[in-house]
C-alpha cells in the first residue's frame, strides 16, 4: 500500500501505512509560489538576526512545553502518519520538547566569539547567520528530525523553510503550527510537495540547503547547489557493520543486534544492517539472536507491545522484500523471519551466509533486516565492515578495552560506538565519513555550520 498520493497540485493525502486509511490532507505548495516564500523569508530575517541570540532562545523557549503538552495527541497523529509504535512515537515528541532548553543553551555557548591574539592583533571571531536556511527532511524522525535542522538555523539568526517529506506532510504541519506561535511572521515557513517543490527550493535564492535523506538525493542536490556555490549540510545515507569479537558479552552483543537492526522497522539511517562474528562464538551469537527476533511483535502501533511496525510505503517494502530474495538466490540462508510478510509488513529477518558479492550487503536496505557473516581474522573483518562507500555508524563489541578500541578507530565511519550504539555522549557531533554526510549536525562546530565565520580584527 502506498502512503501517498502527490498530484502536481491540489493535495497531499497522507495514508497510514499499517491500514492505508487516509489520516489527513494538506495542501501542495505550487512551484511558482517558492520565490515569493524565500523573498518574505528574507526580508524577515534582518529582524530576526538582530533580535539576538539570548532573544531569539526566549522566544524558542516556550515551544518545549507546547510539546511536552502535547506529545501523547502528537505522537498519535505521529504514529497513524509515519506507522512506528506508539510508544516510540509520543517518545519522539517528549524528547524533542524536553531537551529543546538545554539544546538552545548549548547554540547559545556554541555560538558565543571567540578572541584570539598574538603579539601585534587581537581577533573576534563571530558567527553570524547566513540569511535563509532550506530544511528539507526525511519520514523516519518526522518531527525530530526537523527539529534538529530547524532549531539551530533559527537561533544563528536565520530565516528558515521548511520542506517535510511528502510522506508525513502532518506532523510537520503541527511542528510548525507549534514554533509559529512564538515566532514573529515570515521567521519559519512551510512548503509541501515531493520533488518538484525540493528542487525549486534547491535553486531559489537561498543561502544554506540542510538535507537528511538518501545518498542519491544529496548528490543531487550537492551539484544543483554548486552553480551558486551555496551552502549544504548534507546527512545521508549508511550500512552500519558491527564488529563482535570472540571475547564480547555475546548477550548484551545480540541484544543490541537485533534492537538496532528492528527498530523503526529498519528504518533508521544507524541501523545496523552488517554483523561480522568472530567464528568462535558465532554460532551462541547466533542462536541469541534468533531467539530475540522471534519475539519480536509486528503489528499497527496501536497494538500493545508492538515493536516493529509497517514500512512506510509498498516501493519500500519491495525493494526489501526483494534485497532478500535476490541474496537467498545467490546463496544466502533464511535464519530468522523471512516469511510471514503482509500487507505493509515484513517479519524481521536474519540472513546467514552472506557474501559481499550480495547487494544486500553493499546497498542500503533500511528494513527490518540483519545480516550475519563469520570471520576468523580481525583484519579481514575490518576490511570487510569497511567495503562499502557508506561510514555513517559503526559498532565493535568485544571484551578486551584496549583491543576493542583499536578495532574501532580503524573503522571508516564517522562515529563508532564500542558495546554501544554509535551516537556520542552531549556535545558531540552526529557526523558521516566517506558518503555518508557532507557537513555535519550537533555539538559546538555542527551547530556553527549554520553560520558565516566572521573575523574582526583590531591592532594593539
Amino acid at each position: 500500500m502506498t502512503t501517498l498520493t502527490a498530484p502536481p497540485t491540489g493535495t497531499l493525502k497522507s495514508l497510514n501505512p499499517a491500514t492505508g486509511e487516509v489520516v489527513g490532507e494538506v495542501p501542495i505548495t505550487p512551484i511558482g509560489e517558492i520565490p515569493n516564500i524565500v523573498a518574505r523569508a528574507r526580508a524577515a530575517q534582518p529582524a530576526w538576526r538582530n533580535l539576538g541570540l539570548e532573544k531569539r532562545m526566549q522566544t524558542l523557549l516556550p515551544v518545549g512545553t507546547q510539546l511536552v503538552d502535547r506529545a501523547d495527541h502528537l505522537g498519535r497523529l505521529l504514529m497513524r502518519e509515519m506507522g512506528k509504535p506508539l510508544r516510540e512515537a509520543v517518545g519522539e515528541i517528549n524528547h524533542c520538547g524536553e531537551s529543546l532548553e538545554a539544546t538552545l543553551r548549548e547554540i547559545v555557548d556554541a555560538l558565543q566569539p571567540d578572541v584570539l591574539e598574538d603579539d601585534s592583533a587581537k581577533s573576534f571571531v563571530y558567527h553570524d547567520p547566513l540569511g535563509v536556511c532550506v530544511a528539507i527532511t526525511p519520514w523516519n524522525f518526522p518531527l525530530s528530525m526537523p527539529h534538529w535542522m530547524v532549531i539551530p538555523a533559527l537561533m544563528a539568526g536565520n530565516t528558515v523553510v521548511l520542506k517535510p517529506s511528502e510522506e508525513t506532510p502532518l506532523i510537520a504541519q503541527a511542528y510548525v503550527d507549534a514554533l509559529n506561535r512564538a515566532l514573529p511572521k515570515h521567521v519559519l515557513q512551510i512548503v509541501h510537495g515531493a520533488d518538484e517543490q525540493g528542487k525549486a527550493l534547491v535553486q531559489a535564492d537561498v543561502d544554506l540547503i540542510a538535507f537528511t535523506g538518501s545518498r542519491e538525493a544529496g548528490k543531487h542536490i550537492l551539484a544543483a547547489a554548486s552553480t551558486g556555490l551555496k551552502r549544504v549540510i548534507l546527512e545521508l545515507g549508511g550500512k552500519d557493520p558491527m564488529i563482535v569479537l570472540e571475547d564480547a558479552d555475546i548477550g548484551a552483543a545480540a541484544e543490541f543486534a537485533v534492537r538496532n537492526s528492528f527498530r523503526n522497522a529498519g528504518q533508521v539511517c544507524v541501523s545496523t544492517e552488517r554483523i561480522y562474528v568472530a567464528d568462535e562464538i558465532a554460532d551462541k551469537f547466533q542462536a541469541e539472536v534468533v531467539k530475540l527476533t522471534n519475539e519480536q511483535k509486528v503489528g499497527p502501533g496501536t497494538e500493545e507491545g508492538v515493536t516493529v511496525g509497517p514500512m512506510i510505503n509498498r516501493r519500500q517494502r519491495d525493494h526489501v522484500l526483494a534485497q532478500i530474495e535476490d541474496a537467498v538466490k545467490d546463496g544466502a540462508r533464511v535464519i530468522a523471519g523471512g516469511e510471514g510478510h503482509h500487507g505493509g509488513f515484513i517479519m524481521p529477518t536474519v540472513l546467514g551466509d552472506v557474501t559481499h558479492e550480495m547487494d544486500i550487503m553493499r546497498s542500503e536496505t533500511f528494513g527490518p533486516v540483519a545480516c550475519i557473516a563469520r570471520f576468523d581474522d580481525v583484519n579481514e573483518a575490518v576490511r570487510l565492515a569497511n567495503d562499502t562507500p557508506f561510514g555513517l555508524g559503526a559498532v565493535v563489541f568485544g571484551g578486551d578495552e584496549r583491543r576493542t578500541a583499536d578495532v574501532a578507530r580503524r573503522l571508516d565511519a564517522g562515529m563508532i560506538g564500542i558495546n554501544k550504539g554509535c551516537g556520542g555522549a552531549t556535545g558531540s557531533p552526529w557526523v558521516g565519513a566517506k558518503q555518508s554526510g557532507f557537513g555535519y549536525h550537533s555539538g559546538k562546530e555542527g551547530h556553527r555550520q549554520f553560520t558565516q565565520p566572521r573575523v574582526v580584527t583590531v591592532a594593539k
